[in-house]
């Protein structure tokens, strides 16, 4: 299939779980995709030769996603490299459990800084080429948590939160320049976070989902194909849950 045929895309987080199969989803449909990753570089060497597989383009940029400066110069490389950016996807991101009596200053600024602050970083750097070309996409991965809440998570519910409300703020800034800006919300993912979980954890789990199962990362990546597809074009605002009925 060729839903983004000739499409540029940039994923930040794009070396391992959701990120990958984003990029790997994204490519799958056509589209050139560039990723940044902070420390994997034997899982970001190893994206990059599945996209080019494709005959494909593919870059992938050490970057950290919180720092602005950085942010830009990944954005204005890709621009150069591509000559255009098409669909941004806002993955990057960390946790750092802990109940709020617990919880640092420090674990509080770390999710926030990783998982909001990079997400308005990425937005801002891209706002304006996408301007200039009178069209894009910008798809920002919240979660439930940030939906619901989630006990133990008040950094990482309120930073998913805020990608919420930024999604919807900048879905009406850009809209009359033809960017569509939605937030997949994912429930619980097989991912290295729930590999770690105990038989008797994980069977607690299951009993909040109604369909009895986790996701798979593609499962969330087939919704960011979607929204970055000419089919969501005239979506934007949007937070669709992909959570297999917690939600609801």
């Amino acid at each position: 299939m060729d839903l983004l045929k000739d499409k540029v895309a940039l994923v930040t987080g794009g070396s391992r779980g959701i990120g990958r199969a984003i990029v790997l989803a994204l490519a799958d449909e056509g589209a050139h995709v560039a990723f940044t990753y902070k420390s994997a570089e034997d899982a970001a060497r190893n994206v990059l030769v599945q996209v080019e597989e494709k005959n494909l383009r593919s870059v992938a940029y050490k970057s950290d996603a919180k720092d602005a400066n950085s942010a830009s110069k990944v954005v204005e490389s890709v621009v150069q490299e591509f000559q255009r950016l098409d669909i941004l996807v806002n993955n990057a991101g960390i946790t750092r459990d802990r109940l709020i009596m617990r919880m640092s200053e420090e674990d509080w600024d770390e999710v926030l800084d990783n998982n909001l602050k990079s997400a308005f970083n990425f937005s801002k750097a891209v706002s304006r080429p996408m301007m200039s070309q009178r069209g894009g996409k910008i798809i920002n991965i919240s979660s439930i948590s940030g939906v619901i809440g989630n006990p133990g998570q008040a950094n990482y519910s309120a930073a998913k939160a805020g990608m919420i409300g930024l999604t919807k703020t900048l879905a009406k800034e850009l809209a009359s320049r033809n960017i569509q800006v939605n937030a997949v919300a994912p429930g619980f993912v097989d991912t290295e976070m729930t590999e770690k979980l105990t038989p008797q954890q994980r069977e607690q789990l299951l009993t909040m989902i109604p369909m009895k199962r986790t996701a798979k990362p593609e499962e969330i990546a087939g919704v960011v194909v979607f929204l970055a597809s000419s089919a969501a074009s005239y979506i934007t605002g949007q937070v669709l849950c992909v959570d297999g009925g917690i939600v609801m």
